[in-house]
């Protein structure tokens, strides 16, 4: 693996990150999801799922208050799951970028959200 490489990708996603939600909200599944957007400066609107909602409910939500979303679940098969739920259920009512997600699951050797920023210090470790 070409760390360099790896972590260069993975700034300049979350550059971009930054940017789009400063007027797009970020969807994740949970809490801890949101703390390591943070942490990785991520500072606009950031919806947590898991709030007890059936899917259909909560997109039903999103719909109603928004024309686009970030979608960024995590890339293991519970998120792969709610990711593919979510978008089908949105359909033709938001648009949904899974750009993120994608950049992320292939540029890193984690599973999920809340694990980037401890990722991102092991990358610039390997790279001093």
């Amino acid at each position: 693996m070409d760390y360099e490489k790896s972590l260069e990708e993975l700034e300049k996603a979350i550059q971009e990150l930054r940017e789009d939600n400063k007027t797009v909200p970020i969807i994740v599944e949970g809490e801890k999801d949101r703390e390591a957007l943070q942490k990785l400066d991520v500072t606009g609107e950031i919806i947590r799922f898991n709030v007890g909602m059936s899917i259909s409910n909560f997109c039903d939500m999103i719909a109603r208050k928004y024309k686009s979303i970030i979608l960024l679940t995590d890339w293991d098969r519970k998120g792969g799951y709610l990711c593919a739920m979510i978008k089908k259920n949105l359909e033709s009512r938001v648009t949904c970028n899974t750009k993120y997600r994608e950049i992320f699951a292939k540029g890193s050797m984690i599973r999920t959200i809340e694990g980037l920023p401890a990722w991102i210090n092991t990358l610039k470790k390997k790279v001093e």
